[in-house]
C-alpha cells in the first residue's frame, strides 16, 4: 500500500509540474495555479508516507 501511495504522490507532482509549465507557456494563470496545487498535494502525500515510514522503523 505504501508503494502505491508513494507512486501516486510522484504522479501528482509530475502532473502538477507539467500543468504549471503548460500554463506558463500559454499564459493561463488558472492552469499554472492548478499545477502548483497538484504539486503541493503530491508533496503533502509524500510527506505523510515518509512519516508513516518513520514510525514503522
Amino acid at each position: 500500500m505504501a508503494k502505491e501511495e508513494k507512486g501516486r504522490a510522484k504522479k501528482e507532482q509530475m502532473k502538477g509540474k507539467a500543468k504549471e509549465a503548460m500554463g506558463k507557456m500559454v499564459g493561463n494563470e488558472r492552469m499554472t495555479a492548478e499545477g502548483k496545487a497538484d504539486q503541493m498535494k503530491g508533496d503533502a502525500r509524500q510527506a505523510k508516507e515518509k512519516g508513516k515510514d518513520t514510525f514503522k522503523h
